[in-house]
């Protein structure tokens, strides 16, 4: 069962590693900081019920009220997908149209669930993105069609565009939360915050796109959800300029 998240959190510096123009690896070493929030922001509503799969599959939702996950992230290291492994990745996802793209982004998660292990972002001469979430040296999308192409910008200012985001069971009491998206010049660094928690985790960041993952430990209480997960945008001065707790996403917009 995957959970679609609503989004949430704060900021700091991000680990940016590239190879051959593609970013391959973040440490994601948390910093805490302040919110510069005038009052606070009111509380995320609950998450909503698990949505089925794209591909139609999946139970339907029980009607019980499921409440926060006492959580915590216990892991957003990354670790590099070699160059060749990549290109089978997207063969499988894209199919014909895989020679079209160039990786830009390629990242194994910290903890692996039955389907996905990471993730590759790619783009074309177009400056079009796609998300393959990755198991192995295979590539799929939660999306339909397959491919997830969007050039949509949401936010104030239209600066950051969302992929697939989701939450997937990885084993009793954890979960692996995966995203991507891509982004205007305007921003400089991208964090990923989680639920309450105002600690914020570095994106990997590299031609225009971020991809973050994250093992988080959910407890014992089956019932619970995991943390949403919040995009948080900072310019080359540091200055937040979106965050998606404050300001949440807005469809079909376009810069």
């Amino acid at each position: 069962m995957r959970i679609r998240p609503i989004m949430i959190i704060t900021a700091t510096a991000a680990a940016i590693a590239t190879a051959g123009g593609m970013a391959t690896a973040a440490t994601g070493t948390p910093t805490a900081t302040p919110t510069a929030q005038s009052k606070p922001a009111a509380a995320p509503a609950a998450p909503a019920a698990p949505a089925a799969p794209a591909s139609g599959g999946g139970s339907a939702a029980t009607g019980a009220t499921a409440t926060p996950a006492a959580s915590t992230v216990t892991s957003t290291t990354t670790t590099p997908i070699d160059a060749g492994t990549v290109a089978g990745i997207l063969a499988s996802c894209l199919g014909s149209e895989a020679s079209q793209y160039q990786a830009v982004i390629g990242v194994r998660a910290p903890v692996a669930s039955s389907d996905t292990d990471g993730v590759v972002v790619a783009v074309d001469s177009a400056g079009q993105y796609v998300q393959c979430e990755s198991k192995g040296d295979k590539g799929t999308s939660m999306s339909s069609p397959a491919t997830f192409i969007n050039d949509r910008l949401w936010g104030t200012g239209h600066l950051v565009e969302f992929f697939d985001s989701f939450s997937t069971p990885t084993g009793a009491g954890q979960v692996l939360s995966l995203g991507a998206g891509h982004y205007t010049a305007d921003v400089a660094k991208v964090t990923i915050s989680y639920g309450d928690d105002a600690t914020e985790y570095p994106a990997v960041m590299a031609g225009g796109a971020f991809a973050y993952t994250a093992a988080i430990s959910t407890g014992s209480d089956a019932n619970a959800f995991p943390p949403a997960p919040y995009v948080h945008a900072y310019n080359a001065d540091g200055k937040e300029i979106y965050n998606q707790k404050t300001q949440p996403t807005v469809k079909n917009t376009h810069p």
